[in-house]
């Protein structure tokens, strides 16, 4: 899928292909639902807090006897049924609004909200943003883009761009996000969403699918082989010629190694034996 590419002065550069692994996944509205839900009710913190029975001010003492008054039963003065008495199931400030999903339910349904959003025309790409820090530049930019102004606008970052995102900051309904913060909620409730170069490149490498990113590294790896291949005949005639030129080196042989004479023991032993025998008088 291809968007329109703009450059920073707001004229149209080309076109930017959008990554099959984000943006061309099956789209699960029901899915999309429920990571909604659970993001705003993990962000709820609950104030509302009422009292009951065992909390309010009052005595504990049972009002009258249980029997022969013809009224009806009657106990404490905190009672939920009496005036200034404690609530019953009311609001608790310690509620617990969290909600669990697994981690492939969540990376499906953020897929499915980007896929969504491309397949409508709502995601617009820019080449970059100058540093200067000046509202009215960004405000003039966003006149140039094909985008309506008022309505929600997500500006997707790759890093601390400090220019873009304090230029942003002041205009009304307009946010910056970083490319790894992207979330089903920014992107349902925003009506266009900008996509830097960069951030494209680094929400892929945090969203995408791992076969299709080793997949993309290899072919990338395989065109930069294809690159040096052209370039490596020269090389290799210059280093053929070198081996012509240069001298060639003859190994000495290394002399060879004499075996040492090792006299046997009996050999050894029948010269000593002589030799006592010579030194050694004869007898008469």
């Amino acid at each position: 899928m291809k968007v329109d590419l703009f450059s920073s002065a707001g004229e149209k550069k080309g076109v930017m292909e959008l990554p099959a692994s984000l943006f061309e996944a099956p789209i699960n509205k029901g899915l999309m639902h429920e990571a909604l839900l659970r993001q705003q009710s993990n962000r709820r913190t609950p104030v509302a807090h009422v009292k009951h029975r065992g909390e309010v001010a009052g005595s504990t003492k049972k009002l009258y006897a249980q029997k022969h008054t013809g009224r009806a039963r009657r106990g404490n003065s905190r009672s939920p049924l009496l005036r200034g008495g404690g609530k019953s199931f009311g609001p608790r400030s310690n509620a617990n609004f969290r909600k669990e999903m697994p981690r492939k339910m969540r990376r499906a349904a953020l897929l499915s909200c980007l896929s969504l959003r491309a397949k409508e025309g709502a995601i617009i790409g820019l080449t970059d943003y100058p540093d200067t820090v000046k509202t009215k530049t960004f405000t003039a930019l966003l006149k140039k883009l094909p985008v309506e102004l008022g309505r929600r606008i997500l500006v997707v970052i790759a890093g601390t761009e400090k220019g873009l995102m304090l230029s942003a900051r002041n205009v009304s309904r307009v946010k910056t996000l970083f490319a790894s913060y992207l979330n089903p909620e920014d992107i349902l409730v925003s009506k266009h969403i900008i996509f830097l170069e960069g951030a494209l490149k680094i929400a892929e490498d945090t969203f995408g699918s791992r076969i299709e990113r080793v997949a993309r590294k290899e072919s990338e790896a395989s065109e930069e082989s294809e690159e040096t291949e052209e370039q490596k005949p020269k090389k290799e005639e210059s280093e053929e010629q070198k081996v012509q030129k240069a001298p060639k080196i003859t190994k000495k042989s290394a002399p060879k190694k004499t075996p040492r004479t090792i006299k046997s023991k009996r050999s050894s032993d029948s010269s000593d034996s002589s030799v006592s025998s010579e030194s050694s008088p004869k007898k008469k």
